[in-house]
């Protein structure tokens, strides 16, 4: 939620000045469009990023966040009744047929089955009025403030809308869950619940002909005009993208690669730190050695080709006595990014480290050169008085000698 707070703060900033580029931004003929680089949360590209306007069947994004939040995938569901209009994207269900929910929301987002989000709505939220009301209840805690629901479905209707930014903030919510992802990653699916088996393909075509391509939601309706949230993944790196409103699919699915292979290409994976890479070593306690300090793990980041990532050891202690395991952390590698601290990896020894040893200790005491010079300082007061009990001696025996002469 803090991620998704300070992308809608970004988001808000003056006309959604895109990060600059190396390249200029592509040519896209969408009225509304954004592209963002979740990690480093990055808008990439917008224009009229939080224009309000009708969404078609991307309304289901919030459809299937409810259910995965309400429902079970493996729960038992009976078709609902549903009376569709011509045109409309269907899968076929009869009421009362009984799908499991997880086959349902591949209906949803796969071929945007308008039956299969009547059915949801009415089996999460109890009828399709309550489940409205929750959508727009989870709109508010989501911060969506250019979002409104009138229906489960997508239809055409007053009070149905979002804007390309909204639509990308729900997005980033629901990829968190892996379901969700390789749903919308499906060229194509069979479903073997319900009363038939159904084999369906995805109406995303980028998803089924470009192989980096990987979601997500495809809308339409004549208010709306053709409508794509997309993605894509590649080398580590993911783009989200959302066109509304263009004129035809074709011009959808150019707006979105062009977008998608822009930020592909301004992006690129690093790893700053590498697990066992020595990042520092200190000293052994009463030996003349030291012990290689190392990466617990390693750390990656997106960020812009050109963009600096850089690190910084803290707390690594000046010397280590033992006895110490390998992988005990003595310290902390700070990883930045732009100002800010974006991860910590445990610093730790590279090696067991034994407790030193009487001889190691004694010997360290006589090599250290402090003690070496009170020793001298003792030898040097030995002899001193050496030579004065010497010298007293020799005083002693004269005298001695000079009585027995008398």
């Amino acid at each position: 939620m803090r991620a998704l707070r300070t992308f809608a703060g970004a988001a808000c900033a003056a006309a959604l000045i895109p990060c600059a580029a190396h390249a200029a931004p592509p040519a896209v003929s969408a009225p509304e469009a954004i592209l963002v680089e979740p990690q480093t949360q990055d808008i990439v590209y917008a224009r009229r990023a939080n224009m309000r306007r009708p969404i078609a069947s991307t309304t289901k994004l919030m459809t299937a966040l409810l259910t995965l939040e309400h429902a079970g995938l493996n729960d038992v569901v009976a078709a609902a009744p549903y009376s569709p209009s011509a045109a409309e994207s269907l899968m076929g269900l009869r009421s009362g047929e009984r799908l499991t929910v997880a086959d349902l929301l591949r209906g949803l987002l796969v071929v945007s089955a308008n039956d299969a989000a009547a059915t949801l709505a009415v089996d999460v939220g109890g009828s399709r009025r309550r489940f409205v009301a929750m959508m727009n209840r989870r709109a508010r805690e989501l911060g969506l403030k250019d979002t409104h629901y009138a229906n489960p479905v997508g239809l055409d209707e007053p009070g149905n809308y979002s804007s390309a930014a909204d639509l990308v903030k729900l997005t980033l919510v629901l990829r968190q869950r892996p379901f969700f992802r390789a749903t919308t990653n499906l060229a194509t699916v069979t479903l073997h619940s319900g009363s038939r088996t159904r084999h369906l393909v995805n109406r995303n075509a980028l998803v089924r002909t470009v192989p980096y391509v990987n979601g997500v939601k495809t809308g339409h309706t004549n208010s709306a005009g053709y409508i794509l949230v997309g993605s894509a993944t590649r080398k580590g790196v993911t783009l989200i993208s959302a066109v509304l409103g263009d004129p035809s699919e074709g011009a959808r699915d150019a707006d979105s690669l062009r977008l998608l292979r822009y930020g592909l290409s301004r992006y690129h994976r690093i790893t700053p730190v590498r697990r066992r890479a020595t990042f520092a070593s200190t000293a052994l306690k009463y030996r003349d050695e030291r012990v290689d300090l190392v990466a617990g793990r390693s750390a990656t980041r997106v960020a812009r080709r050109g963009e600096r990532v850089t690190t910084h050891v803290t707390g690594a202690p000046a010397e280590l006595e033992g006895p110490m395991a390998a992988g005990t952390r003595v310290g902390t590698i700070l990883v930045r990014q732009r100002g800010r601290v974006v991860d910590r990896v445990a610093l730790v020894t590279a090696r067991d480290i034994a407790a030193p040893t009487l001889a190691q200790r004694v010997g360290s005491y006589l090599g250290r050169g402090s003690t070496r010079a009170v020793l001298a300082l003792l030898a040097l007061c030995s002899l001193y008085l050496a030579l004065m009990w010497r010298r007293l001696a020799r005083r002693r025996d004269g005298h001695e000698g000079h009585g027995l002469a008398s």
